[in-house]
Formats: structure tokens, C-alpha cells, sequence
């Protein structure tokens, strides 16, 4: 075992995880995203989705798990191939308990700047703003500006926007 890796077993290995230890693989293993995807079935037409995401190669499964279990949220899959993800995409999780972690225990590296955009679009959706045309735009722009340095292309209807 090291410091880097621990030595991490199947889903019932039990090992505690440092606050320190989680914020700093999150600032070299995690992303933050915004998803912003069509779906028809809703009244604006697009679906908002943030999420948290680690993908591992199957040989640290444990450590996905050890997270969500320190974490207490998301799911443990299969990514693609011999990859695996510790995911967490429901708004209360991310709103309560992975949002407050992180700005107790802030991230080192240029990701803290695509956290805060994340915390700010989660905490506008727990307050439902973006239900509305404004709150939504906002999130847009938001979004579009996440992970890349400059700003991406959404292309979003004006018509399909909430309101």
C-alpha cells in the first residue's frame, strides 16, 4: 500500500479516507460537468445534468467504492470496457453533501475554478431556478464556459427555453 494507491480490495474492503486524501484525487481523477442534452419529453426540452464523475481502471473498483461509501452518494458502474465510474448525478446529493465537502475542503488545482461554476449551476437548480428562462440561459452560459478555457457551442432553440 501506499500513499498514492491504497492497497483496496472488492466493495466490503473498509478503510477510511482522509477529507484531505478525497479532495486531492478528486483534483487530479474527477470532473465536474454540466450536461445540457435534448429531451423532448420535458416542457423547455432540454435536460439539465450535473455530475460528478472518477472513471478507474477495473483493478481500483475498490477505491470507487471506498469513495462512495465516504461520500455516502453515487453509483459505482462500468464505464466502458475495463473502465469503472463512481458517478453522483442526483441534485439533493450534490447539493447536500458533495458541494459543502468541497468548500470545506477546496480543491488546489485549476479545477476549483470548475467546481465553483458547478457548485453555483447546483445550487441555482436546487432553488429551481432553472425553470425559468433567465435561470436556465444563465446555466448556459455557465456550463458553456466549464472545461475548456473558452467558451463552448450549446446549441439550444431559443424557442425550446423554459417559459
Amino acid at each position: 500500500m501506499t500513499p498514492q494507491r491504497p492497497n483496496v480490495g472488492g466493495p466490503a474492503y473498509s478503510t477510511r479516507l482522509s477529507p484531505d486524501w478525497i479532495t486531492g484525487f478528486i483534483d487530479g481523477e474527477g470532473c465536474f460537468h454540466i450536461g445540457i442534452s435534448r429531451h423532448p419529453e420535458l416542457r423547455s426540452g432540454y435536460q439539465i445534468l450535473p455530475e460528478l464523475t472518477v472513471v478507474q481502471h477495473e483493478r481500483d473498483i475498490g477505491l470507487l467504492h471506498m469513495l462512495r461509501t465516504a461520500m455516502g452518494c453515487g453509483v459505482v458502474r462500468r464505464n466502458h470496457g475495463d473502465r469503472y465510474c463512481w458517478r453522483v448525478r442526483d441534485l439533493k446529493n450534490l447539493a447536500e453533501t458533495i458541494v459543502p465537502f468541497f468548500m470545506r475542503h477546496p480543491l488546489k488545482s485549476k479545477k476549483g475554478v470548475e467546481f465553483r461554476r458547478f457548485a453555483k449551476v447546483v445550487r441555482l437548480m436546487a432553488r429551481g431556478d432553472h425553470l425559468t428562462p433567465e435561470g436556465f440561459e444563465r446555466i448556459r452560459r455557465i456550463a458553456e464556459m466549464m472545461n475548456r478555457g473558452r467558451p463552448r457551442n450549446l446549441r439550444i432553440k431559443r424557442e425550446s427555453i423554459p417559459g
